[in-house]
């Protein structure tokens, strides 16, 4: 059994920094792929970054260039340093983790998620 938990969420300015961090437990993380996903009330999961298990990137239009995702094997731990945050950003942040992942952005890709954790950014 794989279990995921994400912290680091608050409340901001725009213009503001969050780190975003997702714990691992229960398995091989190394082999995983992983990925951020938000959601914001009223509206479908998005798929902003992903991350496979050699460490390549890939970034949604919306936040290429403000955000990194990136991954501690060691620490079992994956990561999304937001920077120049915007009130379009709020929402809630899952992170999430699959075996054989083709296209990051796709939830479906998927078997593993974590709660979540709020992200509010104010203007």
């Amino acid at each position: 059994q794989v279990q995921l938990a994400e912290s680091g969420g608050d409340s901001v300015q725009s213009g503001g920094s969050l780190r975003l961090s997702c714990v691992v437990i229960g398995s091989s993380f190394s082999r995983y792929s992983m990925g951020w996903f938000r959601q914001a009330p009223g509206k479908e999961r998005e798929g902003i970054a992903g991350i496979d298990s050699d460490g390549r990137t890939r970034y949604a239009d919306s936040v290429k260039g403000r955000f990194t995702i990136s991954r501690d094997n060691p620490k079992n731990t994956l990561y999304l340093q937001m920077d120049a945050l915007k009130p379009e950003d709020t929402s809630v942040y899952y992170c999430a983790a699959g075996r054989w992942v083709v296209e990051p952005f796709l939830p479906n890709e998927y078997n593993y998620w974590g709660q979540g954790t709020q992200v509010t950014v104010s203007s």
